[in-house]
């Protein structure tokens, strides 16, 4: 499955934003539903449920993405229990940010006690990858960075492609290198306009003008 965007840098070079998306609709979900022949590109992961919140059935969520909006708005969102294949439809109530966690606590419908919460620990909570919020000028979903070939703006050199983004002070594109001496190796690349000035999703590339010393220093 795919995963949400994680984790907003503190530059110009966003792999994820917080614009807010369309209000998620309130059906009366019925969470005893479940979705069959799953197909894994379909969803994506925004949240794992790490514990019970309190007594009344309040639920901790370790967030998979910076999208308020996953946990704070009312409406359906879709859960994966451990070693399961079906995702089951749930009905989301409300949810807070704790700060200084990096936790939500959420409520869902029907679950109402401790020993209930209890039983949702390790599910994973997903949305339909269609329902991707809206992104400004320089932001990425972090799930279309991986992948994405890496060339020296330079020389036009192939350097390797995007296995992750690793969320620090600034983001950091961790990228495989593929035709150079160090084969089989990875660096980081500094997520930013003046090391990575060319990001092209459609073509499937990224343009970088490493400083000296980059590529050899990690």
């Amino acid at each position: 499955m795919n995963s949400e965007e994680t984790k907003k840098p503190k530059n110009s070079r966003k792999p994820q934003g917080k614009k807010k998306s369309k209000k998620t609709p309130s059906p009366n979900a019925n969470p005893k539903s479940t979705i069959q022949n799953l197909k894994l590109d379909d969803w994506l992961a925004i949240g794992k449920i790490v514990a019970p919140q309190g007594l009344a059935g309040e639920l901790r969520v370790y967030p998979e993405t910076d999208f308020p909006e996953r946990f704070e708005v009312p409406g359906t969102r879709w859960m994966l229990r451990p070693g399961q294949t079906e995702l089951q439809t749930i009905e989301l109530l409300d949810g807070r940010y704790v700060e200084g966690k990096n936790l939500y606590v959420i409520t869902i419908a029907g679950v109402e006690t401790r020993n209930q919460a209890e039983e949702l620990r390790d599910c994973r909570l997903f949305v339909p990858e269609s329902d991707r919020p809206e992104l400004g000028e320089d932001e990425y979903h972090v799930v279309d960075l991986i992948g994405l070939e890496v060339y020296l703006q330079a020389s036009g050199e192939l350097l390797g492609k995007v296995v992750d983004v690793i969320p620090a002070g600034n983001d950091l594109l961790e990228v495989e290198l593929l035709n150079h001496e160090k084969a089989n190796k990875k660096v980081l690349i500094p997520f930013v306009k003046e090391i990575t000035p060319v990001v092209d999703i459609a073509s499937r590339r990224v343009e970088i003008l490493p400083p000296p010393g980059l590529l050899e220093i990690n």
